[in-house]
């Protein structure tokens, strides 16, 4: 499985009220709630994503609440992917669970630009920044977490 587009790029410590938030939590429509997604930290997000865009950002992404809310409203955005150096620990297990790939990269974190094109090989771990040539390597899920990611998330790959 692969993933191919844009950068759109964030610090350290962006937590699930950036993401999405809470004013917005009464919303059940997962596509309506997206519309929402990043709006504290960048007004034009939701404006300027395209499918496969890929988020880059620093230490600790995902801190914060442990609303699953956050990684849907990425996923439901059409973000292919998110590289991080790190991300918080119940974001990271609510991604695998909804379906959304991500991986930690420190190198791929730093060296990434905002718009750079951006192409990741999730079976070998393969980042490429397709703008500077630029490869990085990030350690790739195992193998059942690939299946969990590829059946749309946990739900899915149980009634695989």
């Amino acid at each position: 499985m692969k993933a191919k587009g844009h950068v759109f790029k964030y610090g350290d410590n962006v937590d699930t009220d950036v993401i999405i938030p809470a004013r917005y939590l009464a919303i059940q429509d997962k596509k309506e709630l997206s519309q929402h997604a990043m709006e504290d930290i960048d007004k034009d997000f939701v404006k300027n994503i395209k499918p496969g865009d890929i988020i880059v950002a620093g230490k600790n992404f995902g801190c914060g609440s442990s609303r699953e809310h956050a990684p849907i409203v990425i996923k439901e955005s059409g973000v292919g992917c998110v590289i991080a150096d790190t991300f918080a620990r119940i974001f990271f297990r609510n991604a695998i669970n909804i379906g959304l790939p991500i991986l930690e990269c420190p190198d791929a974190a730093e060296a990434i630009n905002a718009g750079d094109e951006v192409e990741v090989d999730f079976d070998t771990g393969k980042i490429t920044d397709v703008t500077t040539g630029k490869v990085f390597n990030a350690q790739p899920f195992p193998e059942f977490m690939q299946k969990i990611i590829n059946s749309n998330g946990l739900v899915g790959y149980i009634n695989d």
